[in-house]
């Protein structure tokens, strides 16, 4: 095999592709979804490209699906957007990238292609991972949304295929892998008692934004009571020390 295209099929890229056809294959499930929410085709497929992050997305039409508006919509999915930055600081002091890749890369930081640069040990190894994940998944994700888009648009009655239902399904199954922890499982599940007590009091689209606000808070608190934990520790370190 050719020099070249050994250094083209490395660990990093082989992963990044692999991951970018299993990411894009789900944009279907967004297209058709989108569709059955209300938006139409060229909406369906503005979204996708423009957001580009799927626990977002799917929130997004969640809300629309459910009668809520479109500023409760748009918040909901920029609370859940918010990991983005975080990753997106990672990335930059990870792979110093010039300032002329700056906005492209921030475009394309998202949960696949921030886990395939960072999983990979070399600095050359994290970038082909990252630009091989994230424009992967850009370019199939939204030529899949489009394909879903279409067949959306054919099926008719969303109601008479439970696509009316569907977002919903749809983001717990993005959720899901998330739970690995005994407290991510409680956050999520008080965030659900939150969520059920607030449907039938509040508009559509306000439950999930009372939850979000909910977790914010339970994570404001925790790092209150670790900070107070840390200086509690500092003091006992003190005193030991003077004895």
């Amino acid at each position: 095999m050719p020099g070249s295209t050994r250094e083209l099929l490395t660990p990093a890229t082989r992963m990044g592709v692999s991951i970018a056809i299993a990411t894009g294959l789900y944009g279907v499930s967004f297209g058709a979804l989108s569709i059955a929410a209300g938006l139409d085709l060229w909406q369906t497929v503005a979204l996708s490209a423009i957001m580009f992050t799927g626990g977002s997305q799917f929130a997004f039409i969640g809300v629309i699906a459910g009668g809520g508006t479109g500023a409760a919509a748009f918040t909901a999915a920029s609370l859940l957007g918010v990991r983005n930055a975080v990753y997106g600081m990672q990335i930059k002091q990870t792979l110093r990238p010039r300032a002329r890749q700056v906005p492209m890369m921030a475009h394309v930081t998202i949960d696949e292609s921030t886990a395939t640069s960072l999983s990979q040990n070399s600095l050359a190894e994290r970038a082909r991972g990252f630009w091989t994940a994230g424009l992967g998944v850009f370019i199939l994700w939204n030529l899949f949304t489009l394909v879903g888009a279409l067949l959306g648009e054919s099926l008719g009655d969303p109601a008479a295929w439970g696509l009316d239902g569907a977002a919903v399904a749809a983001f717990l199954g993005l959720l899901w892998p998330r739970l690995k922890g005994m407290e991510p499982i409680m956050i999520a599940l008080a965030a659900g008692v939150v969520t059920a007590l607030a449907v039938p009091l509040t508009a559509p689209g306000m439950p999930i934004l009372i939850a979000a606000a909910a977790a914010v808070l339970y994570a404001v608190l925790s790092a209150k009571r670790g900070e107070q934990a840390t200086e509690h520790g500092k003091r006992q370190e003190i005193d030991g020390g003077m004895q």
